[in-house]
């Protein structure tokens, strides 16, 4: 049997962040990142001098990458540890037009300011346990949308997870949660062991939530991180990508 699931508010993944820190960019799901915000530019017309929040930053990946092209990045996580990685990316490259803060996906302290908001690699939103949180948080980034602002979502498919489920993983059907026993390795190559909870969405969830939250669902791809494509939903990729406009 897992362990017990810890509530979404026990910010249970910020010690995981402190564990690894700079450690987290060697992933290898984080070297699309490129790829990931070229697709994302053309799809949402994220021309400069476009304002996008990042809900659920990280160390800041896709927000340093949209601020080199121009774009003008908020990008908030509830990890002060990424944060502050962020913050010393910026400032190393001159990234004037960045700005990183500790804030929670579900309580964001912005108005309808943003002509576009990036939740992506879970973001957060994919780490709320399963449970009534989701709905709010979505619903709160639309909020920080102007109108006609759009948005870009990633969530974990339960048809490829379940699919590909590996020893030691544990699907609850019930939640559409995913449950690993992770073993990471920080900077000085020290290893511990972490329990993952992470939650997954079915197209029609995510096109349900976009409608309660206020977006008019543009399009809804099966994609894969540092492989995002214009491909219908399916069993065959690890994520899908939602995006939506503000009504």
């Amino acid at each position: 049997m897992p362990p017990e699931q810890p509530a979404s508010s026990d910010g249970w993944f910020n010690p995981l962040a402190a564990f690894l820190g700079p450690a987290y960019l060697r992933n290898a799901f984080t070297k699309g990142t490129e790829q990931e915000i070229d697709f994302l530019v053309d799809a949402l017309g994220l021309d400069a001098p476009t304002r996008v929040l990042d809900a659920g930053c990280g160390p800041g990946r896709h927000s340093l990458a949209l601020a080199r092209r121009g774009v003008d990045v908020v990008g908030v996580d509830l990890s002060p540890d990424f944060v502050e990685l962020a913050r010393a990316a910026a400032a190393a490259e001159g990234l004037a037009n960045t700005r990183f803060e500790v804030h929670d996906v579900r309580a964001l302290p912005f108005g309808a300011e943003f002509d576009a908001v990036l939740c992506l690699c879970q973001g957060g939103f994919g780490l709320l346990g399963g449970g009534p949180d989701e709905a709010a948080t979505l619903a709160g980034m639309a909020v920080c949308l102007k109108a006609g602002g759009r948005l870009a979502l990633s969530a974990f498919n339960p048809y490829f997870v379940v699919r590909h489920l590996e020893p030691g993983e544990s699907f609850d059907a019930g939640t559409g949660v995913n449950h690993e026993l992770a073993t990471l390795r920080d900077e000085r190559g020290v290893e511990r062991a972490f329990d993952l909870w992470t939650t997954c969405f079915t197209p029609r969830e995510l096109r349900m939530l976009a409608d309660a939250a206020g977006l008019r669902v543009d399009a809804l791809y099966s994609v894969t991180p540092g492989d995002y494509a214009a491909r219908p939903p399916s069993v065959d990729q690890p994520e899908h990508l939602l995006l939506a406009t503000r009504i």
